[in-house]
């Protein structure tokens, strides 16, 4: 048996039109589809299919759409005996990588992560946060500039995504003065994000105590398949500890570059994005260049990975 490490996408991947050819061509992806619809009280599936991209792109909205397109496809690679060694999800999507590892149902997975996108959105006022992308310094370079920045112009490592791809996270005003600094420190770009709010940053600790509560009332159970998490890049089973990793996820950095050096680690035959998009599978490439890589977003991506997981090693 080939061992497989699953990573599931975050926000950012979603795109009109996603699991639409899942929906139609698999029984389980359409009855998961219309449990999600019931459970939200709004048809999700509609805007993942007919948009319009402004409103899927809404945080609350995104959010369930991504983690409903993986889980729905993971159920399928299930039905046709994938079974992964180890998960791991970006930001939002180590919920999708908890639902592969049997700690969350698929439904209070869904609704958790509708209410953290609401609690995201809300914790921070509107346009007065956000995030950008340092490109060609190092992590400790980043530190280094950003340790002298604090109260109205507080920055934080959001994302350590890649060598050379880390995200910073926090004020406004913060994140363009530090832009300035990174770039003067050498850096070959830094990238504003499209992005609502400074996430993975202690400007979201305010959502991360409303979450804690919300959480608390949530069935977590003990995961059967490690799930390497984003706070520790460390694999974690137990159901007390994914809790409080949870919480702390909202206002931690993603440490996603050391999970997948974890993964090389465990001699993965190969790595498999199962969502929407191609990010995660770039920057399985950039961190380790030789290892295998699937993306499964469709019947004829998710019938490629099958027929090479049954080959004959």
């Amino acid at each position: 048996m080939k061992n497989i490490a699953y990573v599931f996408p975050g926000q950012g991947s979603q795109e009109v039109g996603m699991g639409q050819a899942m929906y139609e061509s698999y029984p389980s992806v359409k009855k998961l589809f219309d449990q999600a619809d019931e459970a939200l009280g709004y048809s999700l599936t509609t805007l993942m299919f007919e948009g319009p991209s402004e409103e899927l792109t809404k945080t609350e909205n995104a959010q369930p759409a991504l983690l409903l397109n993986s889980i729905a496809i993971q159920e399928v690679l299930q039905e046709e005996g994938v079974e992964p060694g180890m998960t791991a999800g970006h930001s939002l999507g180590e919920y999708s990588a908890l639902v592969a590892s049997g700690s969350l149902s698929p439904m209070d997975a869904l609704q958790l992560v509708h209410v953290r996108g609401k609690l995201m959105e809300e914790a921070y006022p509107t346009g007065k946060g956000t995030m950008a992308a340092v490109l060609g310094l190092s992590q400790e370079e980043i530190e280094e500039v950003l340790r002298n920045f604090d109260g109205e112009t507080a920055v934080d490592l959001a994302n350590i995504n890649c060598p050379g791809q880390i995200v910073i996270s926090g004020t406004k005003e913060g994140v363009e003065q530090a832009s300035q600094q990174l770039s003067e420190k050498g850096a070959k770009r830094v990238l504003p994000l499209n992005v609502s709010g400074p996430f993975h940053s202690r400007l979201m600790k305010s959502a991360s105590d409303d979450f804690a509560d919300y959480l608390s009332k949530t069935t977590i159970q003990d995961a059967d398949i490690p799930v390497y998490a984003n706070v520790t890049a460390s694999p974690v089973t137990e159901a007390e500890k994914i809790e409080t990793l949870l919480i702390e996820q909202l206002y931690s950095p993603v440490r996603f570059q050391q999970i997948l050096e974890a993964f090389a680690e465990e001699n993965v035959d190969a790595i498999v994005e199962v969502g929407q998009g191609k990010v995660l599978s770039g920057l399985v490439r950039k961190v380790k260049r030789r290892m295998k890589t699937f993306s499964v977003q469709d019947p004829d991506s998710l019938q490629s990975f099958i027929d090479w997981y049954k080959e004959e090693s």
